[in-house]
């Protein structure tokens, strides 16, 4: 077994449990729609409707989150790879030229999505270089076909 403190190959052993991409929308009021492309992403409790996701400390969306209510959870398609590359990097967060309507609290929602889910911050908790969100389900949607955006081993793989 290797040692903790080898960062890359524990970063490469966590490559091997595959995980769902998803692009976290907010909007606090007077400025602009964010998004932020993101692989942490996990049901936490169906009664109350709970879920989580993780934002790395050094994120420059971080102020933004850390006043946010309400959040909104896209579950990206196969075909939004693309949109997962754009919001994954420094400095591009701006939703514009992205197909959204606003939800219930006026949070942008990707129209393409496989599945959403509004949310309300439930709770923030410090972990190490991240902060878990945790997230009250206030409304979700979700459509019948297509295949999700799948993120495996520092690549995008799909679903054969």
């Amino acid at each position: 077994m290797t040692a903790i403190d080898d960062s890359r190959r524990l970063r490469n052993a966590l490559g091997w449990y595959a995980t769902g991409v998803a692009l976290i929308t907010t909007r606090l009021e007077g400025q602009a729609p964010v998004g932020l492309t993101i692989n942490s992403f996990s049901s936490v409790s169906l009664e109350p409707p709970l879920v989580l996701w993780c934002l790395d400390k050094k994120s420059e969306t971080l102020p933004t989150f850390n006043l946010a209510k309400h959040f909104v959870v896209n579950v990206l398609r196969e075909a939004h790879q693309d949109l997962s590359n754009r919001f994954s990097r420094k400095g591009h967060h701006a939703l514009d030229g992205v197909d959204v309507e606003l939800s219930p609290h006026g949070i942008p929602t990707l129209r393409e999505a496989l599945a959403h889910f509004e949310c309300e911050i439930e709770a923030r908790h410090d972990a190490g270089d991240h902060i878990i969100l945790i997230g009250r389900v206030s409304h979700f949607d979700h459509v019948e076909d297509g295949n999700p955006l799948l993120y495996h081993r520092g690549r995008y793989q799909a679903i054969n």
